[in-house]
């Protein structure tokens, strides 16, 4: 350990010095010297031999840098969505897909060809099931419908339950 009158002559505000701190913790007269020059030094003079963790230093600071790299993966983890400009794009972009689908429907939808009505007589040629000339049932009911004028079609329905679903 250092005397009184070498540790008044080293010592400058701020110093760290082990010698002088080790002097500085043992003499209470220096302390109020140490105070008088700079008052940081009355909390240099603090002795942390105490403060020491339990585990030791070396625990401590495992234990910190676990923390450190735990925070740092949390971080991480919440940067994979996408940043704001990214999602404006791709709703940009989804918007103008739906609106170039409703703009080519609509056109489509405008030149498609209007279907010709074909006269009465190409009609009967369409017909894929078989007409019924006549029909004999006690169980069926037959409604005719006529039409006012010559040329109007006939209108026959049959109602009968022992007739096949497609006919």
């Amino acid at each position: 350990m250092i005397s009184c009158q070498s540790f008044r002559e080293r010592l400058a505000p701020g110093s760290n010095e082990a010698a002088v701190m080790e002097h500085l913790r043992k003499c209470d007269a220096c302390l109020d010297f140490a105070v008088s020059v700079d008052a940081d030094h009355f909390f240099r003079a603090l002795d942390g031999s105490e403060l020491t963790p339990p585990g030791g230093v070396d625990a401590f600071t495992s234990d910190v840098m676990a923390q450190v790299r735990l925070r740092q993966a949390e971080g991480s983890m919440g940067r994979r969505r996408l940043p704001n400009p990214w999602r404006l794009a791709v709703a940009a972009m989804i918007l103008v897909g739906i609106s170039g689908a409703a703009i080519v429907y609509r056109q489509s939808e405008q030149t498609a060809p209007v279907a010709q009505i074909q006269p009465a007589a190409h009609r009967a040629e369409l017909v894929t099931k078989p007409i019924v000339e006549s029909y004999d049932s006690r169980t069926a009911t037959i409604v005719e419908l006529r039409g006012e004028g010559a040329s109007d079609a006939q209108v026959v329905m049959i109602f009968d339950d022992s007739l096949p679903a497609d006919l």
